[in-house]
């Protein structure tokens, strides 16, 4: 794995470990010292392709590989336009037309192919479907908004039963100081006989156990820490994950065919025998995918072989 270094002043994270890589919209990397000497005039060039930059359009870079980053950011930029779903269009032929030509339009800016072309074709869409997008967009906000606050429903319920743990185990940890105190005061000062003193202690500590096993259910959680009740905002139409019974395990069982003929050879028979020599051999291709030669071989002299010895039942025509 080749060291991270900035390739206009050389610097690497082994000589400057603080050394932090910032990629723009070409997709190549600059260190921010180098970026901050770049701007100082207002305006700068890449150094490696001298497309003009932004200083605004700078980010810090998350993957190893810059062109990761320039694909990761083109495709948020194309997606925030191209939002059409599956509903948006008659078939689904229609909609797997639409998503190659993302790709496609993804594809294109990431390897500086026509770029000029794929600009125009971006505008051109952005002005035939202005609407659908602004009502896609809102859409996809409602639906953000709405998971949101499902998630912080769940997260206010988990640090309720949290709380209400912590609680009890506290309140376990003091009760049970008291009752060794307790049995050691009694011990001291009682008069009674120390082994029933300790067997009784033990009795009562033994019935306060199985009264701890059943712990009372959370409170629910009704609204969030604002004070905003739950279910203002949601939406209707997502409704929470079902929760699925588990069944017994799958338990595979071997098919067993029935082909009403001779057996077929098995398969590791077919090319020993010779029934492989006059058959196209697999392509590289085929065989990366799955396929052998052999194994339709096989399939082939099974289907040859197959209601060979079929006889019509009674009420069937022979014909047949």
């Amino acid at each position: 794995m080749e060291e991270q270094a900035c390739p206009r002043c050389k610097t690497t994270k082994y000589r400057n470990p603080s050394l932090k890589l910032m990629v723009n919209v070409c997709g190549h990397t600059l260190c921010e010292s180098c970026v901050d000497m770049l701007f100082l005039k207002g305006s700068g060039a890449c150094p490696e392709c001298m497309v003009p930059l932004r200083r605004n359009n700078f980010r810090v870079q998350l993957f190893e590989d810059p062109m990761v980053e320039k694909e990761v950011d083109i495709r948020r930029r194309i997606l925030r336009d191209y939002n059409k779903r599956e509903e948006d269009f008659a078939t689904l032929e229609e909609y797997n037309d639409y998503l190659e030509e993302i790709e496609d339009i993804i594809y294109n800016l990431c390897n500086n192919i026509e770029i000029i072309e794929t600009n125009k074709r971006i505008e051109a869409y952005k002005r035939d479907n202005r609407e659908v997008i602004q009502r896609n967009k809102t859409r996809v906000g409602r639906d953000e908004c709405a998971l949101e606050e499902l998630l912080e429903l769940e997260r206010v319920q988990d640090e309720s039963r949290k709380k209400e743990l912590e609680e009890l185990e506290t309140e376990h940890k003091k009760k049970k100081a008291r009752d060794k105190q307790a049995l050691i005061e009694e011990l001291m000062y009682s008069g009674k006989d120390a082994a029933t003193i300790v067997s009784e202690f033990a009795e009562k500590a033994e019935k306060q156990r199985e009264e701890e096993k059943q712990l009372p259910p959370p409170k629910a959680a009704n609204e969030f820490s604002t004070g905003i009740k739950f279910g203002q905002t949601a939406d209707p139409t997502l409704l929470p994950v079902p929760k699925s019974e588990e069944g017994p395990l799958f338990i595979y069982e071997p098919l067993i065919p029935i082909t009403e003929g001779p057996s077929p050879p098995p398969i590791n028979e077919v090319e020993s025998m010779g029934y492989v020599s006059h058959i196209r051999p697999e392509t590289p291709q085929e065989n990366a995918g799955g396929f052998t030669a052999t194994l339709a071989c096989q399939r082939a002299l099974q289907e040859a072989m197959q209601c060979l010895f079929y006889t019509p039942t009674a009420g069937v025509a022979v014909g047949l």
